[in-house]
């Protein structure tokens, strides 16, 4: 069994001023990740108005599926015209970790 976990750091539209402006842009990128079949939250930056860390998992049963999940999750949320992806830090954790 294999993890690979990715941390994206976002830098979000200068008209995202308030929390609720935010969440406008964070929450459709979760949905977005979510049909990927993996798990997903907003991590990091949560009082920050402008900036936002999302996490992603997934399980696979090998090391190359999961890689290729995390590849598609971080391909779709670069390609978003409305947020910088400013940073990704992966991480793939096996069996003998």
């Amino acid at each position: 069994m294999y993890t690979e976990t990715a941390l994206f750091d976002l830098l979000l539209p200068g008209d995202s001023r308030s929390l609720k402006q935010k969440r406008s842009y964070v929450r459709p990128i979760i949905a977005m990740l979510r049909r990927f079949e993996v798990s997903v939250a907003e991590v990091g930056s949560l009082d920050l108005t402008g900036r936002a860390q999302i996490g992603v998992a997934v399980v696979a049963a090998d090391p190359a599926h999961a890689r290729t999940v995390i590849d598609t999750c971080e391909n779709q949320v670069a390609g978003r015209p409305e947020i910088e992806l400013l940073s990704v830090r992966r991480r793939l954790h096996g069996d003998e970790d």
